[in-house]
């Protein structure tokens, strides 16, 4: 919970009207019904098909159910991502296999970023065929990548909250300094 609101319903919220489907991945049966107490019985809430622990296994199984050409993947622990910042990724993505904000050291947020659907379906069980189970494993293998600079998707959020995980419990208190502010 952030505020009076769980960070997965935050995620959810923030793609309304920019997507056509939502699709929430889960490891487990467990984790499932919980999800799906939070977001409620209508919503697509999957469990891995791959059974390791990866977010490239939560993302091959998402792309795998994504009828849309284009998807965006997100974590559900990140409350403040920015439509904008979204919508921009989607759009730059058309005709390309992915667009994927890069860092000025050049470290990339593959896990906020939009994707060719096929392509990335392609990419992620190549990768996993090979036991190679990170997120850069599937994007070397991806062919016409745009990648945006976190510089240029500072003037849509200037402070690139959009970024912000929520992963202890300091990052949770940080996150509720923002949301009181």
């Amino acid at each position: 919970m952030l505020g009076k609101k769980q960070l997965v319903k935050r995620v959810m919220d923030a793609v309304d009207g920019l997507v056509d489907e939502k699709i929430v991945v889960v490891h487990s049966e467990a984790q499932r019904e919980d999800y799906l107490k939070v977001l409620g019985s209508k919503s697509v809430v999957l469990v891995d098909t791959k059974k390791v622990q990866s977010p490239l296994a939560g993302a091959y199984t998402g792309f795998g159910a994504v009828y849309g050409e284009y998807a965006l993947l997100l974590p559900c622990d990140v409350p403040f991502v920015s439509r904008e910042v979204l919508g921009l990724l989607l759009d730059l993505c058309l005709n390309k296999s992915a667009t994927i904000p890069r860092w000025p050291n050049c470290f990339i947020e593959p896990l906020q970023a939009a994707y060719c659907t096929s392509a990335a379906l392609k990419a992620a069980e190549e990768a996993l065929s090979c036991q190679e189970f990170t997120m850069q494993a599937m994007v070397d293998r991806l062919h016409g990548v745009r990648y945006v600079s976190t510089i240029v998707l500072q003037q849509l959020d200037p402070e690139l909250k959009t970024f912000m995980n929520i992963n202890t419990p300091l990052d949770l208190k940080k996150a509720e300094l923002i949301v009181r502010a």
